[in-house]
């Protein structure tokens, strides 16, 4: 189900998340399982919420602990749940929380559940580190070995080579090129230059201080409290840089090309640890437990293209499904939220929606719509506040509908890119 319009309307109650920080950093000795339980269980905390009123726990990872593969019945396992919680997790790449969050709406609108917890935990400081396949191989045959001799044969097969560590990749498995690299691509295709995007990093960077000065973003934070006392409060995310300039920016190196590149470590999103979670419930059910929504969930849609071709453009293609299923046009969208993995990302995909060319290619009328930046990312994006791959479809959620209270603002729309060539947007909506 991608519009939701026809069942119950699914209400967004509540939604918070840890701080963001820059992976190797604050959450450097902690696990996603932590992470998640933390905030799921601060997200209880603050919205009041009796646990035997949770019917599902529906979480998100990109990277997987092979120790603890779904992290979602971990979470489910909070003592302020019940144990017969059902739980799952799922991967969306970097609409993962997204997908989340629609997975639980849609079982509210058919009516199987009337109360969800959903969002999604990344901690790239602990990711899995394997052996290689022939390594492996061998620890299986010495495990089946009937003897010791048959053992200290198996591990004499060994060579220096087999004990490389292998990492996970960040980067297509169908053409191993990485993000970055298909960031790169896509600046040059679109003319896309190294000006604007170094002054999109620079407003992302800008706008996130600022609400975090204000408190719009540190009301969206569950505290953390390291060292070894647990006396170090964390409240803030660690990647926002409010003294940052263009200068600073232009004088960052390409990291992708470095003899012709444009995309940076300073107009791209850094590698983050984080959770997020957003707490959901059937409209009628909100107002029997007395809560008062902060929006409704209207329509979502998910696209993809060729990951070989301009692999971050699917939102180009998912955002005009959300809105036609949403039933509204790009003009009555009062605030936007734009993942921003990188800069070189968000402007080809405002450039495309912006083009007569790509209506055509599309087979619309006309252009999608002109972003108004002042009614766009307006407390920064994900290039200054960070990108817990699996975190960020809640945040864009809590921030956007958070915002959209504050502003009175009827319609708002998320627009995501992820790996594969995948895309994914979501529609939220105030008032009757």
């Amino acid at each position: 189900m991608n519009d939701l319009r026809p069942g119950r309307r699914v209400a967004v109650v509540a939604g918070l998340r840890s701080p963001f920080a820059k992976s190797g950093t604050v959450f450097r000795d902690a696990s996603a399982v932590g992470l998640a339980r933390h905030t799921a269980r601060e997200l209880l905390m603050r919205s009041e919420l009796d646990g035997r009123e949770v019917d599902e726990v529906i979480f998100s990872q990109v990277v997987a602990s092979a120790v603890t593969p779904n992290v979602a019945r971990e979470v489910s396992l909070l003592p302020q749940l019940l144990p017969s919680v059902p739980a799952y997790t799922l991967n969306r790449a970097c609409a993962s929380a997204a997908q989340a969050i629609a997975n639980a709406a849609d079982q509210i609108a058919m009516g199987h559940a009337d109360t969800v917890l959903a969002g999604g935990v990344e901690s790239l400081s602990d990711i899995p580190i394997l052996h290689s396949r022939r390594f492996s191989q061998v620890l299986v045959d010495a495990s089946k070995a009937r003897s010791l001799r048959s053992r200290v044969a198996s591990f004499g097969r060994v060579r220096p080579r087999d004990l490389i560590p292998v990492t996970p990749a960040i980067a297509e498995p169908s053409t191993g090129e990485t993000m970055g690299q298909s960031a790169e691509k896509m600046a040059k295709e679109n003319g896309i230059t190294r000006e604007a995007q170094d002054r999109l990093a620079l407003q992302s960077h800008q706008r996130a201080a600022a609400a975090t000065e204000d408190g719009r973003l540190p009301a969206e934070i569950a505290p953390w409290f390291g060292g070894a006392g647990l006396d170090q409060p964390v409240t803030t995310d660690n990647g926002i840089r409010a003294d940052t300039s263009l200068e600073a920016l232009a004088g960052l190196r390409p990291v992708f090309d470095r003899r012709y590149g444009t995309v940076t470590a300073g107009n791209s999103s850094p590698l983050t640890d984080g959770a997020a979670v957003v707490l959901l419930m059937a409209e009628e059910k909100a107002a029997a437990l007395g809560y008062e929504p902060l929006a409704f969930l209207r329509s979502y849609a998910v696209s993809a293209v060729d990951p070989a071709w301009q692999l971050l453009m699917g939102p180009v293609y998912a955002v005009p499904k959300a809105l036609e299923r949403a039933g509204i046009s790009w003009s009555q969208l009062g605030l936007v939220e734009i993942h921003e993995a990188f800069a070189a990302q968000v402007l080809s995909n405002v450039q495309a929606w912006g083009s007569q060319s790509w209506a055509d290619r599309l087979g619309l009328p006309g252009p999608v719509g002109e972003v108004d930046w002042e009614r766009t990312n307006v407390m920064g994006g994900s290039i200054a506040v960070g990108h817990p791959f699996a975190a960020t479809g809640a945040r864009l959620i809590t921030t956007l509908a958070n915002e959209m209270r504050r502003r009175d603002v009827q319609f708002g729309l998320i627009s995501i890119c992820a790996q594969g060539g995948m895309g994914y947007a979501m529609v939220l909506e105030r008032g009757d």
